[in-house]
């Protein structure tokens, strides 16, 4: 056996060859074909983006509010893209937008009474969704794999992104 071969063997153990990839491939599969549905239902049935219900739900978790900045880093997106997807919830009536008092270039996005009621309908129906798309797995499945997820959280955290001489 090489020594290629036998590394392989060593990463990839019962998987066969390039069994990393092959996970990688099924987690993101899974995770694509879960958003695309959520992304469908929302526009369907309530006519509202995943990044609109993704900001609103940033927002439901901090009642004191967000500032564009803070709403950009909790969704790893750009402040430009906050910017507009707040610009069309203002225009809605389901956020409001203030200044800050300890920042004068800063403004607080904060959910609006008429936002909260909306957002409340939107992740009830986010929850029955994912309920029903993980309905095919035992408790007991659902717990390993949020274990397993876990793990593999870890593990992305702890790689530092430098390639091995």
């Amino acid at each position: 056996m090489t020594a290629p071969a036998a590394i392989r063997e060593k990463h990839d153990g019962a998987m066969g060859a390039h069994g990393n990839v092959r996970l990688w491939l099924r987690l993101l599969t899974c995770a694509t074909v879960i958003e695309k549905r959520i992304k469908r239902r929302f526009a369907d049935r309530f006519g509202v983006t995943l990044p609109r219900f993704d900001v609103m739900a940033a927002l439901d978790r901090h009642p004191e509010g967000m500032t564009m900045g803070q709403l950009s880093q909790a969704l790893l997106v750009s402040n430009g893209n906050v910017t507009g997807v707040v610009q069309t919830l203002a225009r809605d009536r389901y956020v409001s937008i203030a200044p800050s008092p300890t920042d004068g270039r800063a403004s607080i996005v904060r959910l609006t009474q008429q936002g909260r009621e909306c957002f409340a309908g939107l992740a009830d129906a986010h929850h029955d969704w994912i309920d029903a798309m993980l309905a095919g797995l035992s408790r007991d499945q659902r717990t390993a794999l949020y274990d397993l997820l876990g793990a593999l959280k870890h593990s992305l955290a702890a790689d530092t992104g430098k390639e091995e001489a």
